[in-house]
């Protein structure tokens, strides 16, 4: 609970109407997609570094947590207020302060929309790879402090590729800035990229620079259906063997595509397993070769069906199909668990094969689509959280899944960070020693515990 003095101090750091206490506005910065409720006792709404500066002063002195929120598209609970205190909304840091041509640079602020962004720089011939599913409504500043990656990953990388440095508020009010705006630059140790991926637990973003590249000369997109879910998961690891490196490599099940089925205009055959959406970019010749020689690849791996799309609009049809999957898994069981897990794209079969004998044994169905290229896979189990013997199974398999992916060698988070939703399970993938050595860090950076406490690590 926030002091009545503290909230006093609060309105005179903030301009007039920038911070709300009614429980209707309280409501609506309670919540993000995860579908968790967390009411806060006030939401902030800065408008300068200071302010925020002067906010972790007070929060110091008037122990009250703050925690940080851009567009509330977060998959793992990291933006909500678990034990009360102030939201910091970061509305108003929305601008995009430079895009240096000369240099592919660019300054932004962190409430700038990740869609909107690419779209500037793109007028400009320049490109911004990182591409998140949620780019319509992801800010820039949860983009890095989730270090997003999305639909392009495997070519180009993720959030953190692209990051050069920061300008931050630390939770104790200092005002500080990390990193350089040059390619290279390695004086001192990383914070740049200490602060990229930390969720908004070590310092509030306020500016980004990142790096920019040309855009690509030119880019085709495929769309490959398979007989059985196997099939397309091995024709992925072939693709990369065939040294050919797609700009995006998606893996999208049965039961997802039978969700998006009716919703999309594109036509879709009946009963396939799996397919596959491939785009290639770059030198026209070069994008020519790489599409030939993946049509081979997919034909000879048993492929029923190869379509390139023709034009902008059939493109833009068929991610629409991809970015419809999550909604419509979403309106098909409200309840559904999604997670993001990761594993080397050789051990994507033995996952897929996993799936189908966890889907069979505990009677629910789970979905799987995501970033096959980097073995980025979003796991949906489609459950009644009501049902108590079906959020029980739920619980059960999620422990199961991270088991097998750690068996797997490999990570049970890719993009959506752990938040609260993953931070009972960090001790799977890390030892004793890293999670203390993790919460030293952390108290080195907000010795008070102020700034979005309850996440990550486990308590």
């Amino acid at each position: 609970m926030i002091p009545e003095e503290a909230l006093a101090e609060l309105k005179q750091i903030l301009k007039p109407d920038c911070l709300l206490t009614g429980q209707a506005d309280l409501e609506k910065y309670s919540g993000d997609s995860t579908k968790l409720i967390y009411i806060a006792d006030a939401v902030a709404f800065p408008s300068t570094a200071e302010e925020i500066s002067r906010i972790f002063q007070l929060a110091n002195r008037i122990y009250f947590p703050v925690i940080p929120r851009g567009g509330g598209s977060g998959k793992s609970g990291g933006a909500l207020p678990v034990k009360g205190g102030l939201v910091l909304a970061m509305d108003r840091f929305n601008h995009i302060l430079e895009i240096d041509t000369e240099n592919l640079i660019a300054k932004v602020e962190p409430f700038v929309i990740t869609e909107d962004f690419q779209k500037e720089v793109e007028k400009l011939g320049l490109f911004y790879p990182p591409d998140p599913a949620s780019a319509d409504v992801s800010t820039l500043g949860g983009n890095v402090a989730e270090c997003a990656g999305g639909l392009r990953g495997l070519k180009y990388g993720v959030t953190g590729d692209y990051v050069l440095g920061l300008t931050v508020i630390l939770p104790t009010g200092e005002i500080i800035k990390t990193g350089v705006e040059t390619m290279k630059g390695v004086a001192g140790y990383d914070l740049t990229s200490l602060i990229v991926g930390s969720e908004g637990t070590l310092a509030v973003i306020t500016s980004i620079t990142v790096k920019l590249l040309p855009k690509p000369e030119s880019k085709k997109t495929m769309v490959v259906f398979f007989e059985d879910m196997k099939s397309a998961a091995r024709t992925v690891s072939e693709i990369i063997r065939g040294r050919v490196i797609p700009a995006t490599l998606e893996f999208i099940d049965r039961l997802s595509i039978d969700c998006v089925r009716s919703q999309v205009e594109i036509k879709i055959p009946e009963d396939i397993g799996a397919m596959l959406l491939i785009e290639v970019d770059g030198d026209i010749k070069l994008v020519e070769r790489e599409a030939d020689k993946i049509k081979k690849i997919c034909k000879g791996n048993g492929a029923i069906d190869f379509k390139i799309a023709s034009d902008e609009r059939e493109v833009e049809l068929l991610w629409d199909a991809r970015r419809k999957i999550s909604p419509s898994l979403l309106a098909m069981k409200p309840g559904k668990i999604s997670e993001d897990i990761v594993v080397p794209r050789s051990h994507i079969p033995d996952l897929i094969t996993f799936l189908c004998d966890t889907s069979k044994k505990y009677n629910l169905p789970i979905s799987s689509y995501g970033h096959a290229g980097d073995g980025n896979i979003h796991v949906n189990i489609l459950l009644d959280r009501e049902n108590p013997a079906e959020a029980d199974k739920g619980k059960v398999i999620v422990k199961e899944l991270f088991q097998k992916v750690i068996d797997l060698k490999g990570t049970i988070t890719g993009e959506h960070g752990i938040g609260i939703t993953k931070s009972p399970y960090m001790e799977m993938e890390f030892s004793i020693p890293a999670l203390k050595l993790m919460a030293r860090l952390k108290k080195a950076f907000d010795p008070n515990n102020i700034l979005n406490p309850g996440k990550i690590l486990p308590e």
